[in-house]
């Protein structure tokens, strides 16, 4: 069987902004309902297992380690209160919901990429996302991104191809080139390029030598003031990695906890609610059709 784990926050983003871009003004609910038929055309594209993480609450431990990291301040007040109607929805549809409260989403995912991945009965799990932390949960072609527009998906190799490093080495390779959708800025100077020359040599940050003259990283211009900064502020680059790292940890149940039975009776009232009759049937229909 093959297992979907979906950011089920980025999904509510990218149908806010997608209904704003042809509508112009989402209506209250579109933002949801999109979410709904997005996780319905996934099962009707065969999906049997699969589970949607969401940030239940947008402030996570990270804040607590870095003053900097994302608060979620600029963002809709009426996206942000969709969210726990998101999770309500889902839960009735039948499809399993991790909320994180002191986590965040892709801690959820990456713990259920962990779960999954160790389980024999499971073929391959698609991370169904963009977000580039969650790169650090790519098994070679076991565990992958899957790509909704084009349908492809990116193991390994996609990973190196994308940041020059493998998917072992991105937490450190976030923690040099910063991350500005979370908040934290990365070391002066390293950029995306020589980051992943320095890191493709040594691997960690701990294994970069302090001296330049030690270094040994064809092609790479700027030693010394790479290797000066990283120097005056590798603790900085450690935290910023702590930062980047997911936690497994959280506990998101077995596989087979996550299979799709069809919606509950509870669905009925919520599809009343949205005014969202042709995604109530569409469930209905995919349930008659996977289950009798």
């Amino acid at each position: 069987m093959k297992v979907h784990l979906i950011d089920g926050t980025y999904e509510l983003f990218r149908q806010h902004f997608g209904a704003a871009r042809y509508r112009g003004t989402p209506k209250e609910f579109d933002a949801t309902i999109g979410v709904l038929n997005s996780t319905l055309a996934l099962i009707d594209a065969g999906a049997t297992h699969l589970g949607v993480a969401t940030d239940h609450e947008i402030l996570s431990f990270r804040n607590d380690l870095y003053e900097g990291y994302k608060t979620g301040e600029d963002l809709p007040p009426e996206l942000i209160g969709q969210i726990p109607l998101l999770e309500e929805a889902l839960e009735a549809m039948g499809v399993t919901v991790w909320p994180m409260d002191t986590h965040e989403a892709d801690d959820a995912i990456g713990a259920a990429a962990v779960v999954a991945d160790a389980d024999p009965a499971v073929t391959q799990v698609l991370i169904v996302s963009p977000d580039k932390d969650l790169a650090q949960c790519v098994r070679g072609e076991r565990v992958v991104f899957l790509d909704r527009k084009t349908g492809d998906t990116i193991g390994h190799d996609g990973v190196v191809a994308k940041f020059g490093v493998p998917p072992e080495a991105i937490t450190d390779y976030l923690a040099l080139v910063g991350d500005s959708a979370d908040g934290y800025p990365g070391l002066a100077g390293w950029g995306a390029k020589s980051t992943a020359a320095v890191l493709t040599r040594y691997g960690t940050i701990e294994n970069i030598p302090a001296e330049p003259g030690q270094w040994d990283v064809p092609g790479l211009r700027g030693a010394a003031r790479l290797a000066a900064t990283l120097n005056q502020d590798r603790d900085l680059a450690l935290l910023f990695r702590v930062l980047a790292t997911l936690d497994t940890g959280v506990d998101v149940g077995a596989v087979a906890d996550w299979q799709w039975r069809g919606p509950t009776p509870a669905f009925a009232e919520i599809v009343e609610r949205l005014d969202a009759t042709a995604v109530g049937r569409r469930a209905e229909r995919l349930a008659a059709e996977r289950l009798h």
